[in-house]
């Protein structure tokens, strides 16, 4: 598989790892988003290693300085294991 991006999320030389501890990221039920993205919407993200999937973990976690002083994101994270 070609890499062209720097946004991609797998690295090219991590791109064959096997991953099998992951964060699956939803919404609230009483998040208005839901009504855009559908109530079954997720995303998931696989890590090679617990440490890996704990950092990222913590990191999406955390409120970026990215968000306007007014907004209030409501993810929902959760750690999952394959």
């Amino acid at each position: 598989m070609d890499f062209c991006h720097h946004h991609n999320l797998v690295e090219p030389e991590t791109a064959g790892r096997e991953r099998n501890f992951g964060i699956r990221v939803t919404l609230p039920a009483t998040d208005t988003l839901r009504k855009v993205l559908g109530d079954d919407w997720e995303q998931l993200h696989w890590y090679a290693s617990e440490a890996e999937r704990d950092a990222a973990f913590d990191n999406m976690a955390t409120r970026h300085g990215f968000y306007r002083k007014t907004d209030s994101p409501t993810q929902v994270l959760e750690k999952v294991t394959r």
